[in-house]
């Protein structure tokens, strides 16, 4: 069993997102023994779709060790990262069905060391929710919106803010939603420009997209500012 579980314990210092693990269809013995290959080595994980049920099957030692947000499924092993910046990130939720994948979200840009804000049910079939929530929404240049059913809301927002909207169909929704395929189609056709749209429930990759988008950001920042200020004068 234990060698079924390679862990990548690089991959924050090759990409800046460490290692998530997704426990959905894995067993209850090989989430324990990827938490005590993670203890050997004192590392941290966060765990997404980690039931309630699995938890209360795993060793007392390891089940007690979490942090489990029952709504979001998602999970803290160790410490996450202490919050380094706040107010970049908002997850506008359309409705309060919506609401555990943009926890998982939440959760995710927590861990990660993000204090994100989230608002939920201001969808669009109420669209005075929406309106009074506007500017401070707006406010953040980055806005992820989870959203099913019709998923009308992406657009709205992509086009009345400035800043990076991702978007995250959910799978809510009565029997033409399709699992969240009407959803995930809607954003892609949006005609609101740059719309960027993750996998249908995918809360934990629209908040890995809004920290490479952050990333990316700050090594530009960077950049320009080692640069000779008389250069970027007379160039640009």
């Amino acid at each position: 069993m234990s060698e079924d579980v390679q862990l990548d314990f690089d991959r924050r210092q090759r990409i800046g997102l460490e290692e998530a693990i997704f426990c959905a269809g894995k067993s209850t013995a090989q989430i324990a023994v990827i938490l005590e290959k993670a203890a050997r080595v004192g590392a941290s994980l966060l765990l997404t779709r980690l039931s309630s049920e699995k938890i209360a099957a795993l060793p007392g030692i390891y089940r007690e060790a979490l942090d489990h947000c029952t709504i979001s499924q998602t999970a803290f092993f160790g410490k996450p990262r202490a919050i380094e910046r706040k107010g970049d990130v908002v997850i506008v939720a359309a409705g309060t069905s919506d609401a555990a994948v943009a926890r998982e979200a939440l959760r995710t840009l927590h861990y990660l060391g993000h204090d994100a804000d989230l608002v939920v049910d201001i969808g669009v079939a109420g669209l005075w929710r929406l309106t009074q929530r506007l500017d401070e929404i707006k406010r953040h240049p980055i806005v992820i919106v989870v959203a099913g059913m019709d998923a009308a809301i992406a657009s709205v927002l992509g086009g009345l803010v400035g800043g990076t909207v991702i978007c995250v169909p959910t799978s809510v929704g009565y029997g033409a939603a399709e699992g969240g395929r009407t959803a995930l189609n809607a954003m892609l056709a949006s005609c609101a420009p740059g719309l960027l749209v993750c996998n249908i429930d995918n809360g934990y990759g629209a908040a890995a997209a809004a920290l490479r988008v952050l990333a990316a950001s700050d090594r530009l920042r960077q950049a320009v500012g080692k640069e000779d200020p008389m250069e970027i004068k007379t160039t640009r």
